[in-house]
């Protein structure tokens, strides 16, 4: 299980480091092209948005990976062990549910999309560059899930005593 998380992991991190290598080359050459034939090229713009999109939710889900996502760190400073092993669950169970949520809703806006035949820019279909919304937060729900058994283990089990 390890291995498969390991190369689970730097793929995400390749991904990562090809869409961001990718959107600093686009947005040079649409620069590039603008200032040498006062035009830039049609397609970046709004492919440049999406893989913004892309960009942020897979860095999400890498922050959700290692424990580095956004959070209010004043009571864990103030509390004991127990307490902020306390709070570590009540916020993984929290944020687990708006993840999913969020994933339920969004699949749905994707479905939508497909239906209704939306369109993205050159004309492509908008649905298979929306996928990245549910897929995401089902990951990052996910990974939320795990960190609270974790959190509940060394709260209420091995983890109890120290």
């Amino acid at each position: 299980m390890k291995k498969t998380l390991y190369w689970l992991h730097r793929f995400e991190d390749t991904v990562l480091v090809v869409l961001l290598l990718s959107m600093i080359v686009l947005a040079g050459l649409d620069i590039l092209a603008r200032t040498l034939w006062s035009g830039g090229i049609n397609w970046v713009p709004p492919l440049l948005r999406v893989m913004v999109l892309w960009l942020g939710l897979l860095g999400a889900l890498l922050a959700t990976r290692s424990r580095e996502h956004i959070a209010i760190d004043l009571i864990n400073k103030m509390g004991g062990p127990r307490l902020k092993n306390a709070l570590a669950l009540l916020t993984s169970i929290f944020a687990a549910f708006v993840c999913l949520v969020i994933a339920y809703h969004s699949q749905r806006f994707v479905r939508f999309a497909y239906e209704f035949g939306d369109t993205g820019f050159a004309q492509l279909p908008a649905w298979p560059f929306q996928l990245v919304i549910p897929i995401a937060f089902s990951v990052m729900a996910l990974r939320f899930a795990l960190h609270a058994i974790q959190d509940g283990q060394s709260l209420f089990g091995r983890g109890a005593a120290s």
